[in-house]
């Protein structure tokens, strides 16, 4: 569980990122969650819009997400929301939320 101001420091860090998956029509896949567990490994945080079509409510489907992915919800705003997993490997381990500051 992350803290209030660790939330408020991922929520800084993803402002400027832009969305890496979109959810459509067919809604929350295995090959998705595939995909999102991946970028997590990498990046930590991933930025995921859902497209009209979808018609999924966002804090929902982000809370999904993060709970099947054993991730933290950060954000769910508009049709965007923002979760953060630690990465497993140590060379992609670019974000410090004890100390509050990236590498």
């Amino acid at each position: 569980m992350i803290t209030g101001k660790q939330r408020a420091f991922l929520r800084k860090i993803s402002h400027g990122m832009s969305p890496v998956f979109q959810i459509g029509k067919d809604g929350v896949t295995d090959e998705l969650l595939t995909g999102i567990s991946q970028a997590l490994n990498k990046r930590e945080l991933v930025k995921i819009s859902i497209l009209e079509t979808a018609l999924l409510d966002t804090r929902r489907t982000c809370d999904e997400v993060a709970a099947k992915l054993n991730a933290e919800p950060v954000q769910a705003i508009g049709n965007k929301f923002i979760i953060y997993r630690r990465s497993d490997e140590e060379k992609y381990r670019k974000i410090d939320l004890k100390g509050l500051r990236t590498e």
